[in-house]
């Protein structure tokens, strides 16, 4: 039998979900994209969970797309979500990349449409494209220059030289880093995130990524028109409620 491009597993509110074609190289082909976009889909459909991290399985995180498979015929694009269907419209609940190894062109494309990233000192990043006359344009150079300072994604992009998972951090491109395998890490921090309201944690992201694209005076009318509903929904009540009692909070995401 042939193993399943995509391994899904909960754990608790979390949704851990692993690129598992290691003898390619976590390469992505169309059954892997679809697969991972049915489990962003799943992540956001599904009120049990809160946050899903993105791992790749064994030595590497990603190689990018499966060259074999377009030469087939294949596409790792899914129409109107992009590569693997989230590069373009990612899941509306927080998602975690775990990068252990390298994380090269699509690869690192995959972990830069996540909202953090997690990665062992040994992984590396890197968009390569522009030594094969290619672009990373699967999103690669238009999410690395909001992600770190423009001079050093233009180095990044315009090299396609890769760097190393300590430089990354150095740059605030990767959030944490890892003696050991990313995933372990990456499972802390989703669960911390796990433990929030849903709605103030789900609103707090769209405006986080939106409002990159508000000019100066619609800032605060548009945050404000996202953040009223949260602020009078019955989990803000509970928030407070559960404050003042010395309680944990149980939300509802209503």
């Amino acid at each position: 039998m042939t193993a399943a491009p995509v391994i899904v597993e909960e754990q608790g509110r979390v949704l851990i979900i692993t690129l598992n074609r290691p003898d390619a190289r976590n390469a992505i082909n169309q059954e892997m994209a679809q697969a991972v976009a049915a489990a962003v889909d799943r992540l956001d459909e599904d009120q049990n969970l809160a946050v899903g991290i993105l791992a790749g399985n064994e030595k590497a995180f990603s190689s990018g797309m499966d060259l074999k498979a377009f030469l087939r015929g294949e596409s790792p694009m899914i129409e109107g979500r992009g590569l693997a269907g989230i590069t373009e419209t990612p899941p509306k609940k927080p998602l975690i990349a775990a990068v252990d190894g390298f994380a090269l062109a699509g690869g690192c494309e995959l972990a830069l449409a996540c909202d953090m990233i997690v990665a062992s000192k040994s992984a590396s990043f890197g968009v390569p494209e522009v030594k094969r006359g290619l672009i990373a344009g699967g999103g690669g150079v238009v999410n690395l220059p909001r992600r770190i300072p423009r001079g050093l994604a233009m180095e990044i992009i315009l090299t396609g030289d890769p760097v190393t998972a300590t430089r990354a951090y150095e740059m605030g491109l990767v959030n944490r880093l890892t003696d050991g395998p990313a995933v372990g890490e990456a499972l802390k921090l989703a669960k911390v995130i796990a433990g929030n309201a849903p709605l103030a944690v789900q609103v707090s992201k769209q405006v986080v990524l939106q409002s990159q694209d508000w000019g100066l005076d619609e800032l605060y009318p548009r945050q404000n028109e996202l953040i009223g509903p949260v602020i009078m929904s019955k989990d803000a009540q509970e928030g407070a409620a559960a404050f003042a009692q010395k309680r944990q909070p149980v939300w509802r995401c209503e």
